[in-house]
């Protein structure tokens, strides 16, 4: 009997019994729906993730200070004092690296008139807008004499300009006091959002790190370096190469531990990545089990067909049909339930995604292998489901059939 004979005779039964045909295909809907939908949502995360980090800065490499030992105590990360200005000196003619910002932090609290405001004050330098691709909304970012002589100036994130002189306000030149420090307001920054950390960097205001070092916080080293690679294809080679002109600018001997920590954007989205992936996975497999009940739905309704056919099976082997004839039906039967099924499923789960998108503003994103996949493993599962009822259709006795009421 011909494939195509084969085809017409399985869709025939199939259009026999409408409602259950359908029925046994909504668990393959549901199934291969569902596993579209959690990865689209999952690659959609993994994405937002890896743009949030990546629009933190341009090829960002940051220096944090590290570890020391004192008196043969181990203190934390971040303890060691030794990240110095004269470090970022360094840094600035290490082969790779196009700019270099000073980063010294702390909290104070800043008042314009009657209004005030505790914010995050960051000390840096000329450089910071380039690493941090961080254009001014109105007005400048300071000047590198600013910095050479720890100038009173200051330019605000924008939540803090709304907070202190109001929405769409263009405050430079207005005079705001930093501790007993009256400053000048040179500019305000675009808004920028959360950072990969979850801080708003929005309610940050930003100062000479020349001036935050002698006149805010009486401190002599860094909180942290940025640094910006010129080539985003270099970033792991031109960290190392920062990580080596550190250690000689420290003195730390071979084998010696280092007192500072290097860390790359590639990190915190390996990182955050690996998280999404995980809980992708999970989401997945949970899905997966949908495919599974659904295929097992498959196997039960078509041993039901097959019971119920019993005596036309025993006719048509009793007038010639071989035992492969009925096998590929049955095979034939199983494989359109699961593969209608897996695209109505992928149309299903598109859309899901795609609602979810609209209504919770999501990021979704539905790669092709995934789609590919999810119609191959509903197919599989209708060859593998649809087997045994198949092959016990196929080896039926056709005396004993005839004879089944």
């Amino acid at each position: 009997m011909s494939i195509f004979m084969v085809i017409r005779i399985a869709l025939k039964a199939l259009n026999r019994n409408k409602l259950r045909t359908s029925l046994t295909m909504l668990g393959m809907i549901i199934g291969v729906g569902a596993v579209i939908t959690m990865i689209a949502l999952g690659n959609g995360a993994q994405a937002a993730i890896e743009e949030q980090i990546r629009g933190a800065g341009t090829n960002m490499i940051t220096i944090f200070p590290g570890s020391v030992t004192t008196g043969g105590v181990r203190m934390g990360e971040g303890q060691s004092i030794r990240l110095m200005p004269a470090d970022a000196e360094v840094l600035r003619s290490v082969s790779g690296v196009a700019y270099v910002a000073e980063g010294v932090s702390n909290r104070q609290q800043v008042v314009a008139g009657a209004a005030n405001w505790n914010a995050s004050i960051v000390g840096t330098n000329v450089d910071f807008t380039q690493v941090k691709s961080w254009p001014m909304k109105y007005g400048s970012f300071f000047s590198e004499q600013d910095v050479q002589g720890a100038a009173k100036v200051i330019a605000l994130g924008v939540n803090v300009a709304e907070i202190l002189f109001g929405a769409d306000v263009d405050p430079t030149g207005q005079i705001v006091r930093v501790r007993n420090h009256v400053v000048k307001v040179v500019g305000v920054m675009t808004p920028k959002g959360a950072s990969s950390s979850g801080q708003n960097q929005d309610d940050q205001v930003f100062m000479p790190y020349t001036t935050v070092l002698k006149k805010i916080t009486g401190q002599q080293n860094l909180s942290y370096i940025l640094v910006s690679a010129g080539d985003g294809d270099t970033i792991a080679e031109t960290a190392e190469s920062v990580k080596a002109a550190l250690r000689v600018a420290h003195e730390i001997p071979a084998g010696g531990e280092d007192d500072f920590r290097v860390q790359t954007q590639d990190d915190m989205v390996a990182m955050r990545t690996e998280q999404a992936n995980t809980m992708t996975s999970l989401l997945a497999g949970i899905a997966a089990v949908s495919l599974m009940v659904g295929g097992i739905g498959i196997m039960n309704i078509m041993l039901v067909s097959v019971t119920e056919r019993t005596r036309e099976i025993g006719l048509r082997l009793a007038i010639g049909a071989r035992g492969s004839d009925v096998l590929s039906q049955f095979l034939v039967e199983a494989l359109v339930i699961s593969v209608v099924g897996g695209g109505l499923g992928i149309a299903f789960g598109y859309g899901a995604a795609e609602f979810v998108k609209w209504y919770q503003n999501w990021p979704a994103v539905i790669p092709m292998d995934s789609i590919v996949l999810s119609f191959g493993v509903a197919a599989g599962i209708g060859v593998f489901f649809g087997f045994y009822p198949a092959r016990k259709a196929s080896a039926l006795d056709p005396i004993e059939a005839l004879r089944f009421e």
